[in-house]
């Protein structure tokens, strides 16, 4: 029987997910085969061809990403970094971050856009935080739920984009919006709401976990940020401790959105673009 494209998909899908919930671990092929309920010889180049990386790299990516938000947000030392990241030693590590972030993970912990903020005082700000006012129209979209560490919605990306392939439900281009309802420094990780969303036409029934929804209308303070996912603390810290009280604006009964201009899979975390956008009365 030929297989569905929506069953290849879920299949990889699941070998995301496992990913995410298994960096800790060594990423067995054949366990992925399983995972994947795909033969193991071809499985990991259908993987490879989808998704444009392979699951080395995936696995690197983001245990690099979850390297820099352990030094941007904890205090965990560079040694235990770099062995929760699944390197044997230091040297290794400061490499594969170095290559990636432009700056060794001691630097990187001292001199990121994150290290702007420290605990009992305002955020400097950078030369590169400039707030435009945007009126923009209530959007269409599809999405998915995601629920627990924001750092890991991708997760919910590669499910809401594979989904709405299948469904013939994917704009060309589309662009990629999160919508974050809680704040991270009030309500535990692990009960964080949030969704991914694509701007897409309103109009034909969806199957779940695919939900149409509403977003944006109005005003919105739109910050643009330059820079690893894990430095946009100190933004975010910026624009409501210090931007949103001298503007003379009220934010609105309404959730931030953040949209993501270019993708992670092939620039490098220096190089990406995210426009925050904070609604306004």
């Amino acid at each position: 029987m030929t297989a569905k494209p929506a069953t290849y998909e879920d299949r990889l899908n699941r070998v995301t997910a496992y990913i995410y919930d298994h960096l800790d671990d060594a990423l067995d092929l054949a366990t992925l085969a399983q995972v994947a309920a795909m033969s193991p010889y071809h499985w990991h180049r259908i993987y490879h061809a989808v998704r444009g990386e392979t699951v080395a790299m995936t696995a690197r990516r983001l245990r690099l990403q979850r390297a820099a938000v352990d030094l941007a947000q904890t205090d965990r030392t560079i040694e235990e970094i770099a062995s929760r990241a699944g390197y044997g030693g230091v040297p290794a590590f400061t490499r594969a971050f170095s290559d990636a972030y432009g700056l060794p993970p001691a630097r990187y912990r001292q001199e990121g856009s994150h290290a702007d903020f420290k605990p009992g005082q305002l955020a400097t700000p950078r030369a590169s935080w400039t707030i435009e006012i945007r009126h923009l129209p209530a959007m269409p979209m599809l999405s998915v739920a995601h629920r627990g560490p924001y750092m890991e919605i991708g997760r919910s990306f590669e499910l809401l984009v594979g989904k709405a392939g299948a469904q013939k439900l994917l704009p060309s281009p589309f662009r990629m919006i999160a919508i974050f309802y809680d704040d991270p420094s009030v309500v535990p990780e692990d009960q964080l709401r949030s969704r991914a969303a694509i701007v897409a036409p309103s109009e034909g029934a969806v199957d779940l976990p695919l939900k149409r929804i509403e977003a944006g209308g109005g005003d919105h303070a739109v910050l643009r940020h330059k820079g690893p996912y894990a430095d946009m603390r100190a933004a975010y810290l910026w624009l409501f401790g210090t931007w949103l009280p001298q503007s003379g604006r009220d934010a609105a009964d309404a959730p931030v959105m953040e949209e993501y201009l270019n993708n992670p899979r092939d620039t490098l975390p220096g190089e990406l673009l995210t426009d925050l956008f904070l609604p306004l009365r």
